[in-house]
């Protein structure tokens, strides 16, 4: 009896030495089977032709297609949420920007919490957002515009690509800076080019210009980042033009919560190296979007910042959840 007894104990403690032990084989041996990258965005886009450039360079890090999903709907919260409901074991992943998140939260449209919910792998690169006006306009300099808003309050109207999207809360945070009463009038995507190219609003608050702005269509008057653009390098930035703010819109690779930490190490060393590929590179060139690279801590510190300034941002704006 004494002699099963033991024995019993003893096949107890080798079980919970298994389980205990068990995660850290399976997460040594990770990945064994291909690695879905949803991105909320549809097929053809920036983010989508970026997010397949680095999916296409980190297979030879990882030993693992990496198989990107369009899983589009809800101004990017659909492909989000869908990853969340995805078990933690490095198998879907997710790339995720402001808006869909952070953005979303603090105006009630989300289930979960940009933050709690999340396990940020890497934050990637970011869009190129500015202030355009058409090319023929009196407006030569962002100071220019300034005064005529001022002189015109309420009267000069501008486009972005929704309420809540960062075209939008971007120039809302420089004019309430600037001291400017403008009216926005949101449009659908790159509708935003045609309004202001048909004379429907005076000015625009997006990042899909480039090609306008280097055809001569339109003039490029500031840029939301924190340095000026090496194809651009005679525009200002709007912070150097003295109002305190920078919206870059960061592009983010993140799992499910609970994601383990020997997985979000081998993923982010793995995406990381594929920054450097001149795909990738080539793809961010002809987006004109800058790299923002931040490592995991890093960028979970930086989530936790930006949701604090955007809820009161959003607040300020009247567009919080009630």
């Amino acid at each position: 009896m004494k002699k099963m007894k033991r024995k019993l104990i003893g096949m107890m403690v080798i079980l919970g030495i298994i389980l205990l032990l068990g995660w850290p084989v399976q997460s040594a041996e990770y990945p064994t089977k291909p690695i879905y990258l949803v991105t909320p965005w549809g097929a053809g886009g920036a983010i989508d032709t970026i997010t397949r450039a680095l999916a296409h360079a980190a297979k030879k890090y990882l030993d693992q297609p990496v198989i990107v999903e369009n899983k589009t709907g809800g101004g990017g919260t659909v492909g989000t949420s869908y990853v969340l409901t995805k078990p933690p074991d490095g198998y879907t992943l997710g790339i995720t920007s402001l808006p869909p998140t952070l953005v979303s939260y603090h105006m009630g449209k989300l289930d979960f919490h940009p933050l709690n919910d999340f396990t940020y792998v890497m934050r990637v690169c970011g869009y190129f957002f500015g202030i355009c006006v058409q090319a023929d306009a009196p407006w030569k300099t962002i100071q220019e515009f300034i005064r005529h808003c001022k002189a015109n309050p309420q009267k000069v109207s501008y486009a972005s690509s929704g309420v809540g999207a960062t075209g939008h809360i971007a120039m809302e945070e420089f004019a309430f800076l600037a001291g400017l009463q403008l009216m926005h009038i949101p449009y659908k995507g790159g509708d935003t080019n045609t309004a202001l190219l048909g004379g429907h609003v005076e000015a625009l608050s997006d990042a899909a210009w480039a090609p306008l702005v280097d055809a001569g269509r339109f003039r490029l008057l500031a840029i939301y980042g924190d340095q000026r653009s090496p194809r651009y390098p005679e525009v200002p930035t709007v912070k150097e033009c003295g109002f305190d703010m920078v919206v870059t819109s960061p592009i983010q690779i993140f799992g499910p919560k609970g994601l383990p930490k020997p997985i979000v190490g081998k993923l982010h060393d793995a995406f990381k190296k594929a920054m450097d590929d001149s795909g990738f590179h080539n793809a961010l060139s002809k987006y004109n979007m800058p790299v923002l690279y931040l490592n995991s801590e890093d960028c979970q510190k930086a989530v936790s910042r930006d949701l604090e300034r955007y809820g009161k941002l959003v607040q300020k704006l009247g567009l919080e959840k009630k």
